[in-house]
């Protein structure tokens, strides 16, 4: 059937290149070349005329190099799969790609073979991303009385992600800002919490002051609508993402009770694809109760020893707790290659792997901090950012593994 076939976009400014892959791939059955473009720009706008399953990009262009048009392509279509094509098989080159979201590498020409290969298993893995997509927005269809938020329909129930650091001062709540505005598009909304009640940032990170904050919705969360939150949300234009901010006093906190906070990210399940928390290093009720309802938890650490110290005892207390290693995205911020405690290391040594590292950029980070533009907005292509890219895909890779296990434990019993 044509609707199975894999959708192709080649992007090359060499036009023999372009012509080459297209007669090479016109062979197969089951794979369909549905455009060319001959720079980044070009493969960005075209990727969004045609819909393609899979890009095959080339990493050295004129305009805009191919990892950062493959930042653009996965971050407006999160089901595009990219493969990268490169004359140099640095590791560096290789790295970048991946962070960016690619899907393969390979060093050009590559081998008619291998090519194939490569298109046809991004191209398996596109398909199950666009039905699980299809999928959800006909449960979104069905789900009544929940629109809103500028039309946008709530997904069937959305993914609680905290963000979470026994250590103060190792970037979490810069990491849950950027994290947020990463994961959110078109397709996935994603809502910011800010549930350090007692000294909470998240709006200062990103230069709002609304009037509102959590402890005008917690009183109210039995008989809360999707209305009533829409006035409460702090709105933030620029990255289109939703924020709930802390009170605005220390001693307010005790106005919201650990299951008032529950209940409001349920709620927030409810119209959020991705209900990102920001929250403290100290355990309060608050933040245990968020942790026994997340989805999964992003746990940051930095290379110094005493914040890989408390890591080890959260990983112990959550074990404790029933919070499954499956559940735990171990990151390291802050990653500075000139030291010696890698992330390699410290995730042998606590017997949990570092999934994600994002490289130390203290310029870019505190600046956007001081500015309160977060640097997803503008910096998005710096190491930094890719970092934040890399956390993000994780994370989505993540929550897809554990909702497909959950389906076949379902299926089984």
């Amino acid at each position: 059937m044509a609707a199975d076939k894999i959708r192709v976009l080649i992007v090359d400014d060499i036009a023999e290149t372009r012509e080459n892959v297209r007669k090479l791939l016109q062979f197969e059955s089951d794979i369909e070349v549905v455009g060319t473009a001959r720079t980044g720009r070009e493969g960005i706008q075209l990727s969004q005329e045609v819909n393609p399953d899979v890009v095959l990009m080339d990493i050295n262009m004129p305009d805009i190099d191919g990892i950062t048009a493959t930042e653009n392509i996965r971050s407006q279509s999160p089901h595009v799969q990219v493969v990268i094509l490169s004359v140099q098989s640095d590791q560096n080159y290789m790295r970048r790609a991946m962070l960016a979201g690619a899907r393969d590498f390979l060093t050009k020409p590559p081998l008619g073979d291998e090519l194939i290969s490569a298109i046809k298993r991004a191209g398996e893995m596109a398909h199950v991303e666009r039905e699980k997509g299809a999928k959800q927005q006909m449960a979104m269809s069905a789900a009544a009385g929940m629109t809103g938020f500028g039309g946008y329909a709530p997904p069937v129930r959305g993914k609680i992600v905290l963000v979470y650091s026994p250590k103060g001062g190792t970037g979490c709540t810069t990491i849950a800002v950027n994290l947020a505005i990463a994961l959110n598009n078109e397709d996935t909304r994603s809502v910011l919490v800010d549930g350090n009640l007692q000294f909470g940032d998240v709006a200062i990170f990103v230069n709002e002051q609304g009037k509102n904050t959590i402890v005008d919705i917690a009183p109210r969360v039995d008989d809360l609508d999707a209305e009533i939150a829409d006035e409460i949300l702090i709105k933030h234009e620029a990255s289109g993402i939703r924020i709930l901010a802390a009170p605005q006093r220390p001693e307010m906190a005790e106005k919201v009770s650990p299951d008032q906070f529950m209940k409001v990210l349920q709620f927030l399940q409810k119209i959020y694809s991705y209900v990102v928390v920001d929250t403290s290093p100290i355990l309060t009720d608050v933040i245990l109760s968020a942790f026994d309802i997340s989805d999964v938890v992003v746990l940051v650490t930095t290379q110094e020893i005493p914040a890989i110290k408390n890591s080890r005892l959260i990983l112990d207390l959550l074990n404790t707790m029933g919070v499954g290693k499956d559940r735990i995205i171990f990151a390291m911020n802050r990653y500075d290659k000139r030291i010696a405690i890698t992330p390699e290391r410290v995730g042998e040594n606590l017997k949990h792997e570092i999934t994600s590292a994002i490289p130390l950029d203290e310029k870019i980070a505190i600046n956007a901090v001081n500015r309160g533009v977060p640097f997803m907005l503008d910096n998005k292509s710096q190491p930094i950012g890719r970092g934040i890219f890399s956390l993000a895909e994780t994370v989505r890779a993540r929550l897809i593994a554990l909702e497909n296990e959950n389906e076949s434990s379902a299926i089984k019993r």
